[in-house]
């Protein structure tokens, strides 16, 4: 009988397969090592190959696709409710064909290699900022064991360095100074390592149609756009606006029942970065809008004034994600809100 839907459970080297038929009967069960994967998949001759959308899993997609065979991503949460029994490996590919099967399943994009680099590229500028936030904070710890305070800001503690170094404080041995502007060379080379990750991005912003569009957007800069195309791609995947601004978990968290709906803070749901690079953009349009007389700023001001900064940044931030997909998945322009 022939294999309809593949499952593959993935992994670093042995991977289980797990076939069925468009009726749902297992016709095809087996391990296979990584070298002879794409042989046996291109031997089975499958409708359709789904698998779970981990790390390696957009590689193996785009070899599948480049094979003429159909694959398919799903999120491992919506995998887990149909795991029966123990987890192993046999039972996780036969769930990933259980999920595959239900006709309301969403799936994953397949990312290209461009995306890739994007993503990878802002991985990288994010543990470098990371890096050089502890540094900060291990050179502020130092000097507050010695009684020398500085602000928790790093402007704050730029200012403050060379006063503190310049100083005579009894506290502050030559040995610990020594230590501090090892810290500090350090810091440096961390920040012209970031500035040269921010250039990286603004290259990628120039060679993008799609991110120079999106970036039109007040609150969108260049890490922004080109950290949401890198992780969204085809934006019309998502059915509306509303749906991605749920992936990015921008939406309310529900817990209704009996008719009664519900509804508390942001579900906080998807790509933590995304959703924190859209929500400081928004927060950078708040400080401005005071004097400001368009008819987003006018919203803005009656919202923060009902609902606060914080929640009024959210609220912004959703609105982007919606503004957003709606530009990704259409040939339009962006057009500010009251313009003519």
């Amino acid at each position: 009988m022939e294999v309809d839907v593949l499952g593959i459970d993935l992994a670093k080297q042995v991977f289980q397969l797990h076939g069925a038929s468009r009726s749902g009967l297992v016709v095809h069960r087996s391990k296979v090592s990584r070298q002879g994967l794409l042989t046996a998949v291109r031997n089975l001759k499958p409708r359709l190959v789904v698998m779970e959308a981990c790390s390696s899993a957009h590689y193996w997609a785009r070899r599948l696709q480049a094979m003429g065979i159909e694959a398919k991503l799903i999120s491992p949460q919506y995998v887990a409710p149909f795991v029966k029994t123990n987890k192993n490996d046999r039972n996780d590919a036969e769930a990933i064909v259980e999920a595959a099967s239900r006709p309301t399943m969403r799936f994953v994009p397949v990312k290209t290699v461009e995306q890739q680099d994007m993503t990878a590229l802002h991985r990288i500028r994010q543990l470098l900022v990371q890096q050089a936030t502890a540094v900060i904070n291990q050179v502020r710890g130092i000097l507050g064991e010695r009684g020398i305070v500085i602000a928790k800001s790093p402007a704050a503690f730029y200012r403050a360095m060379p006063d503190v170094l310049a100083s005579d404080d009894a506290e502050l041995t030559q040995f610990c100074r020594g230590l501090l502007v090892s810290l500090l060379e350090h810091l440096r080379s961390i920040e012209e390592r970031i500035t040269e990750a921010d250039g990286k991005i603004k290259g990628f912003m120039r060679s993008s149609a799609l991110c120079q569009k999106i970036s039109a957007i007040d609150g969108v800069g260049a890490v922004t756009a080109t950290a949401i195309v890198a992780a969204v791609g085809d934006a019309s995947k998502f059915r509306n606006g509303r749906h991605l601004a749920a992936w990015l978990g921008l939406v309310p968290r529900q817990h209704s029942s009996g008719g009664k709906s519900r509804l508390s803070g942001i579900s906080k749901r998807g790509d933590v970065y995304l959703r924190t690079l859209l929500i400081h953009g928004a927060r950078s349009v708040l400080r401005f809008v005071a004097d400001k007389t368009d008819a987003q700023s006018k919203w803005l001001r009656e919202l923060i004034g009902r609902r606060g900064f914080s929640r009024a940044a959210v609220a912004l931030a959703n609105k982007n994600a919606r503004v957003i997909q709606a530009l990704l998945s259409s040939d339009r322009d962006y057009v500010r809100p009251g313009a003519a």
